[in-house]
């Protein structure tokens, strides 16, 4: 049985201060949910702030971003060390928004995946299509590329300990949602990717979130889906009680 994972991701929003005043309602909403794991991705500067918070509860601080090297000469770049020392245990990765507004590539997403697990963390790696391509029904083409160029050299201990996310981009602050349907479509043929370069048993056990306009009012039906393993929240994990209405689904 695949435990689900509820993750929140804030984009360029909050301060330390506004970091601190969402956990210290959202912690005692969410104290008692065993059924899932929480994670909540801040920007940098609040990480330190939101990994002191959490301090004693089951919730998860991650990273938005991570460079792909150890260390080196990357003004303005953190590497997977200094999330680590600050208290993360996690990190997004190829984000709809790092590829659409800063060219990531696959070979980018696999570098910062394996800087990422060679520091320990959990890398919450990111795929999914545009409005265009799923008119064009290149949806499989593009989950393909982006599975086999970001994870497909990955060795199966390294592919255990990763999440998967997939993004419809065309979902992602447009009101838009897939349907459930849609959604566990798209996390089924990840998953018969998942088996043809790995394993069926690594494919099983993979857990795939689904990050695309997920709301207090749509999670449910979105959790019913036996393929969907979670959700990656974008606007609504914003909001500390509309985050923990998620969390509590």
């Amino acid at each position: 049985m695949r435990r689900p994972v509820i993750a929140g991701n804030w984009k360029m929003y909050k301060t330390q201060a506004e970091t601190h005043a969402f956990l210290d309602v959202f912690c005692p909403l969410v104290a008692k949910s065993k059924h899932c794991d929480i994670v909540v991705a801040p920007p940098f500067t609040s990480l330190d702030v939101a990994a002191q918070a959490v301090r004693g509860t089951s919730i998860a601080i991650a990273a938005q971003n991570v460079h792909g090297q150890r260390e080196g000469a990357f003004t303005g770049e953190i590497c997977a060390r200094m999330l680590v020392e600050i208290g993360c245990t996690g990190v997004i990765i190829g984000h709809s928004e790092r590829r659409q507004y800063f060219n990531e590539t696959e070979e980018g997403v696999h570098r910062k995946t394996k800087a990422a697990l060679e520091e320990g963390l959990t890398p919450i790696v990111c795929v999914g299509e545009i409005l265009s391509e799923r008119e064009g029904n290149l949806t499989e083409t593009v989950l393909q590329r982006q599975f086999e160029g970001g994870l497909g050299a990955l060795t199966p201990a390294e592919f255990s300990r990763i999440l998967l996310a997939y993004e419809p981009v065309w979902a992602i602050g447009t009101g838009k949602t897939a349907t459930p349907e849609q959604a566990a479509q798209a996390h089924r043929y990840l998953r018969e990717l998942a088996a043809v370069r790995f394993s069926f048993e690594e494919a099983s056990a993979l857990r795939i979130l689904y990050g695309g306009s997920v709301k207090p009012d749509n999670i449910k039906g979105l959790m019913a889906q036996a393929e969907i393993d979670g959700a990656l929240v974008g606007g609504a994990s914003l909001d500390p009680r509309s985050f923990a209405s998620i969390v509590n689904y």
